[in-house]
């Protein structure tokens, strides 16, 4: 039995022709990921190749964007052209979240924080352990991991945090870790080392302004629950 190509089918349904004629929120996420895809083989469309790479994601785009290169080129007639321009439209829709948090906007509340961490953080297979630095303006002067592959005292230790923030003279400083799990909620250990943290900063005059827990599910803030 001859497979129905892209081509036999009715024009409106073709989903670069759908695109052009309805705009791309009329599209599922499997059709615009096939628009990308481009061709498929000679056993399957573009639309069975992004159908089937849905389906091992569990028809997540935050699971297929966590795969990596050699991943998605598990999935018959993904080669590496199509794999690095799927994970290249992935890490395009991470920095335009990123552009909504710019380091010349005035931080005014956890969300907008979150966002720009989840660009930063969200995707990661391990757990890592960041920090924000704030000038005096609220403003985001640096970013950077601290550690990567765990989330101890021990991992983080406030010694390395702090000599940063002095380094890049700070007043203020957001902790943040990441949740590959999902699971947002803090643990014992998560509460005691912003404790940690956030005593030992009162003695360098740098005000620990919120610990944000991050995942693909969203985020946690320490503020806004009142818990730092």
């Amino acid at each position: 039995m001859r497979l129905k190509k892209l081509k036999d089918w009715a024009i409106e349904d073709r989903p670069r022709e759908k695109m052009r004629l309805k705009s791309a929120n009329h599209l599922t996420d499997v059709e615009l990921l096939a628009i990308l895809i481009q061709q498929g083989n000679r056993e399957s469309s573009a639309i069975d190749l992004a159908n089937e790479l849905m389906t091992k994601c569990n028809h997540k785009l935050s699971t297929l964007a966590r795969l990596s290169i050699k991943e998605m080129m598990k999935t018959k007639g993904i080669g590496i052209a199509k794999a690095t321009i799927l994970q290249a439209a992935m890490e395009i829709g991470k920095r335009r979240m990123g552009t909504e948090v710019m380091t010349t906007d005035v931080i005014k509340d956890s969300k907008m924080v979150a966002t720009f961490l989840r660009t930063k953080l969200m995707d990661l297979p391990h757990e890592v352990f960041a920090v924000v630095f704030l000038n005096r303006a609220n403003r985001i002067k640096h970013f950077e991991i601290i550690s990567s592959g765990g989330m101890t005292g021990t991992v983080a230790d406030p010694r390395i945090i702090l000599k940063k923030a002095l380094e890049e003279e700070a007043v203020s400083i957001i902790l943040s870790h990441n949740h590959p799990s999902g699971n947002l909620r803090p643990s014992k250990a998560d509460q005691d080392l912003t404790e940690k943290i956030k005593h030992a900063a009162k003695y360098f005059d740098i005000q620990v302004l919120d610990h944000i827990i991050v995942s693909n599910e969203g985020y946690y803030s320490f503020a806004d629950e009142g818990v730092i």
